[in-house]
């Protein structure tokens, strides 16, 4: 038996993959049978997060256990690290080694050009898509929505739910600068929704804030706890 070290790391793209197991039972199969007889990992951690974004949470969570422990990161797929190399590059900077499943003898310079790739590969992959989709707008295709048909009661929970979700992490974008408004003086739903518009900030919708938008956006904010003062 080694006495090696290992953190598992495995990244879903969508919530119901997550939940589902989707995509994850498949990634810890094959981190499993690639530690068979050496090793059981002394930690894992899941993330669900799209593959652009390079601020990931459980990740530095895992990369922090991996210094704590002395333990390397193993991931199922390359690609289930990252499709940026930037991210890779920082990933490398802090000072844990890591493993891939699927190409265990990848060395520093073979996972900077397989990084290389999957980011390419993912940019074509998007051009694509956007390209079908202008040719399907252009054909007449009606884009969007539930794609020509009724929305059934789950639909339109789960529209309902990505739109307060939206709304609700867009109140926290804002709780900063409206604090800063509040503190210079503006008292008022109309005197922050002003301070709003000469810095630039447009209304959930576009166009400039109103007393209205501004009491609903404080509302959000306090249902999370006294964030902000009244």
């Amino acid at each position: 038996m080694t006495s090696k070290r290992y953190i598992a790391y495995y990244r879903v793209s969508t919530q119901r993959q997550g939940k589902s197991g989707l995509g994850l039972d498949a990634q810890r199969k094959a981190v499993n049978d690639r530690l068979r007889g050496l090793a059981n990992p002394i930690a894992e951690y899941t993330e669900v997060e799209s593959g652009k974004r390079n601020d990931r949470p459980r990740l530095a969570e895992a990369l922090s256990a991996c210094r704590l422990h002395r333990a390397t990161l193993i991931i199922a797929k390359l690609d289930r690290l990252a499709r940026n190399v930037a991210f890779v590059s920082n990933l490398m900077e802090a000072g844990v080694e890591f493993e891939a499943v699927d190409f265990p003898q990848a060395n520093r310079l073979t996972i900077h050009i397989l990084a290389a790739v999957a980011e390419h590969e993912a940019r074509m992959i998007s051009d694509r898509t956007r390209a079908a989709l202008a040719a399907a707008k252009v054909r007449g295709v009606r884009l969007g929505g539930f794609r020509n048909r009724a929305g059934t009661c789950n639909d339109l929970a789960r529209a309902r739910a990505t739109r307060t979700d939206k709304a609700v992490r867009r109140a926290f974008d804002l709780r900063t600068t409206i604090q800063e408004i509040q503190n210079n003086g503006a008292h008022s739903l109309c005197a922050v929704a002003s301070g709003l518009n000469q810095r630039g900030i447009t209304a959930p919708r576009g166009g400039v804030w109103r007393a209205a938008q501004v009491k609903r956006v404080l509302s959000r904010l306090a249902k999370t706890g006294p964030i902000l003062p009244s």
